[in-house]
């Protein structure tokens, strides 16, 4: 266990304003036209600073996630966009099930939305050739009893619509879980219910038109459920098939330096980013130094790339 998360709830928080100041010039330059370095800060202090168990996860985790939420336009902890969930000492971004239906509405060619039945509830509804459904709610209830979302591309004649029962997502979750019991729908019925209307409009979403956003969207978001970290560049999402944190920062932020073997591995990867016109030269080096530090020559290396094309950096 490191001293920042020996230290006292307060001196974590105090340690973890310190090291996103010092990250903000990085952030800012990786971060897309529309968001704010400063806000996005102080949205993953917010967050640090309400939930213990965030307190646990590296400094690093955490900031990797809140720039995989900024590269797909969502904010966590806003109106249930996205959140910023423990496992361990790792911090992962899980896109919320409002957030894909935003990544939907933006794209303008469909709309979608979800809901849950409690008992007490009036619902009813039909699949097939004819489908319908109708939700009134009632006094609501403990437990939800059904979920279901709804997609209508424009201009479609019919809706698609998806039913679960509480038992069918039960079973989804016993499944596909990867993670055990540290899963976030184990933590409360609020996060359960959440993950029940995400599991629904997943299926919605694979009849809807898609976009780039909203497709890294739900690659980050399978990613989340089996506890694996990402990593955005320009359109592309990779996901780490190993630890998702193995490098952290320590506690005075300091960012450790890209091995020459790691370089190796992933600059097929970048060097297409590079070469489509996905990133400036400038913007990757920024993006990949908000986990880890290049050196000159590796910096050197990614600046040929652009001059090979004939581009500027």
């Amino acid at each position: 266990m490191n001293a920042v998360t020996q230290q006292k709830p307060a001196n974590a928080v105090a340690e973890f304003s310190r090291f996103m100041d010092k990250l903000k010039p990085q952030m800012a330059l990786a971060l897309p036209k529309h968001m704010n370095a400063d806000r996005m800060s102080r949205l993953a202090l917010t967050a640090f600073s309400s939930t213990p168990a965030l307190q646990k996860c590296s400094f690093n985790s955490i900031a990797a996630s809140i720039m995989t939420a900024a590269q797909l336009g969502l904010e966590p902890g806003i109106n249930g966009q996205g959140y910023l969930i423990p496992y361990k000492d790792t911090c992962t971004f899980v896109p919320g099930w409002k957030g894909l239906v935003d990544l939907v509405a933006r794209a303008g060619r469909a709309t979608v939305w979800t809901g849950a039945v409690y008992p007490g509830d009036k619902f009813d509804y039909q699949l097939g050739d004819e489908p319908f459904c109708r939700h009134q709610p009632g006094d609501g209830g403990d437990q939800f009893t059904h979920v279901y979302a709804i997609g209508r591309v424009r201009d479609a004649q019919m809706p698609v619509i998806e039913v679960w029962t509480r038992g069918k997502v039960n079973k989804h979750l016993d499944q596909y879980n990867k993670v055990g019991g540290r899963h976030y729908a184990y933590a409360s019925e609020s996060n359960f219910e959440m993950y029940a209307r995400k599991v629904a409009l997943l299926q919605v979403l694979k009849y809807m038109p898609s976009s780039i956003e909203l497709s890294n969207a739900l690659t980050v978001s399978h990613a989340a459920e089996e506890g694996k970290g990402v990593v955005i560049e320009g359109d592309f999402v990779t996901v780490d098939q190993g630890a998702s944190d193995a490098h952290g920062a320590d506690s005075d932020g300091v960012l450790p330096e890209l091995s020459a073997a790691d370089f190796d591995k992933k600059k097929a990867g970048w060097e297409k980013v590079i070469k489509s016109g996905a990133k400036s030269v400038n913007d990757l080096i920024a993006t990949i130094q908000t986990k880890e530090m290049l050196t000159d020559e590796q910096k050197m290396e990614i600046a040929a790339w652009a001059v090979q094309e004939g581009g500027a950096a």
